[in-house]
């Protein structure tokens, strides 16, 4: 599972343009999920999402985690994140999960979040058009994959 962590002062998703979901300060969160994805991965990245400390404190430093400023979070889901490029110029998304397994790990991911979170979370449609509109905090923008915790 692969997630791209951005620290935002605000962000939007946009379905037929209609707002699905919003938040304020908090971390838009895009998530590819493989095949070889499990709760344990989830269960590893809720935790590192919610407890990084990327947020500022009071001297400026990235001392904060989202616990600490009661922040938000957008989570949408992003097959694109597996794309291979490694031919050709037309990327290849064969790792990414199909949806009959692709959906219950979103959705696990959601719950699992919110309960680390404390509270509920926004968040796209998986497999929707969606418009993602946000105002990057810093710029602060995080590449984990749970495959790479060495």
């Amino acid at each position: 599972m692969i997630v791209v962590i951005q620290r935002v002062m605000e962000s939007s998703v946009k379905i037929k343009e209609t707002i699905k979901s919003e938040i304020g300060v908090g971390l838009l969160v895009l998530v590819g999920i493989e095949d070889a994805d499990s709760q344990e991965d989830i269960d590893w990245l809720s935790k590192k999402i919610v407890n990084m400390r990327i947020f500022p404190d009071q001297a400026g430093v990235m001392n904060k985690c989202l616990l600490d400023i009661d922040g938000e979070i957008l989570l949408i889901s992003q097959f694109t994140l597996h794309a291979s490029t490694k031919k050709g110029n037309r990327p290849s998304y064969i790792k990414a999960a199909k949806p009959d397994k692709a959906i219950p790990l979103y959705q696990a991911m959601i719950e699992t979040l919110q309960k680390e979170l404390g509270k509920g979370i926004g968040t796209g449609e998986f497999g929707a058009d969606m418009k993602v509109s946000l105002v990057n905090d810093g710029p602060v923008t995080i590449v984990v994959d749970s495959k790479n915790r060495v």
